[in-house]
């Protein structure tokens, strides 16, 4: 609920000044060591940037790669990581550099939510079309490369991303069309909703309710569908009557089912916890966002055959050279693919 001197500058008229800045006071707390803060926070930013960078870089330029559905998949989820971070890593580096890097204006809340959001509910559909996608490779195999032809990867991909935008314009459009006439102060490390309703100088009950709701309804269907998804994943390399088989088949969806837990167990804490004051929770959410995006990209290029493969032969210039060519002769392309 709004707090009491928000709601008495709220009744009395004259006092109505709208917000035009936030402080944001969830940043960590680093007095004592400053300079290796920042140093500690730019080092995994850089790294997070290079290693999905690295992994999009390696997706596009193998062709290889191109007529494999998850990897076209693995390209969207490597350029989301690497703007997710972005969202919120350069204002945590500001705020960690000095006082003034701290404030945030109205227009740049409002940017940061929105993207934040869209790019996360964005991953959150990827996740669950990559599900899908392991799902028809390991218990369809045969109606596989029918099904999730180039045509339907790039309309489930471009599904997720129309899809995470509705999602967070709802979400944005909720938050800010509440007044905030009072208190500035942000108890988190960015403007996320449920410290953006705490300032608000109005009842907060119904956006409270559609959020958590909407967020609740988004985050459970998805886990659902995957859950139930690697349930006949589970089945099926049961099956499998060789040990080798089945631990080729568990090789092609390990990395996606670390991807899914490392994304979902911090997403569903915080948001469970999203209105309590607990100190931990920003801890847990610089983790979800941060570090996930970071270890994402070593997770798949560690656990995946085709992706060291791919990345020893962009290391050696090899897949670069092929693309290169692959564009000057359109036909042969297609004979190689075929």
């Amino acid at each position: 609920p709004p707090s009491e001197g928000c709601w008495a500058e709220q009744m009395e008229p004259g006092n109505q000044t709208p917000v035009t800045e936030f402080i944001l006071e969830g940043l960590p707390n680093t007095r004592e060591l400053p300079s290796l803060f920042f140093l500690l926070f730019l080092l995994l930013y850089l790294l997070t940037l290079l290693g999905n960078a690295l992994t999009l870089l390696t997706v596009l330029c193998d062709p290889r790669l191109h007529t494999l559905p998850m990897y076209c998949f693995l390209g969207h989820l490597s350029f989301l990581d690497a703007c997710l971070s972005s969202v919120t890593v350069p204002k945590i580096l500001a705020g960690l550099a000095g006082p003034g890097g701290r404030t945030i204006s109205f227009g740049g809340c409002v940017v940061q939510l929105y993207a934040f959001h869209f790019l996360a509910s964005t991953e959150c559909f990827l996740y669950t079309v990559m599900a899908y996608d392991r799902f028809l490779a390991v218990c369809h195999p045969l109606r596989y490369t029918v099904v999730m032809s180039r045509r339907a990867c790039v309309g489930l991909a471009a599904g997720t991303w129309l899809t995470g935008s509705l999602h967070a314009t709802i979400h944005t459009t909720l938050t800010f069309r509440l007044p905030y006439c009072g208190p500035n102060r942000v108890e988190y490390f960015a403007c996320d909703i449920p410290a953006m309703l705490k300032l608000a100088c109005a009842d907060t009950a119904a956006n409270r309710a559609v959020i958590l709701a909407n967020i609740g309804t988004v985050a459970a269907g998805c886990f659902l569908l995957i859950s139930v998804s690697y349930a006949y994943i589970a089945s099926a390399i049961l099956k499998i009557r060789t040990a080798q088989g089945r631990l080729r088949a568990f090789s092609t969806c390990s990395a996606h089912l670390s991807l899914v837990l490392l994304f979902y167990a911090p997403l569903l804490f915080v948001y469970v916890r999203s209105y309590s004051s607990h100190a931990s929770d920003g801890a847990v959410a610089m983790f979800y966002t941060m570090f996930t995006s970071l270890l994402n990209p070593f997770i798949y290029a560690l656990r995946n055959k085709e992706m060291k493969k791919a990345l020893r032969r962009l290391a050696y210039g090899q897949a670069l050279s092929q693309k290169l060519k692959l564009s000057k002769n359109p036909e042969r392309d297609k004979r190689r693919i075929s």
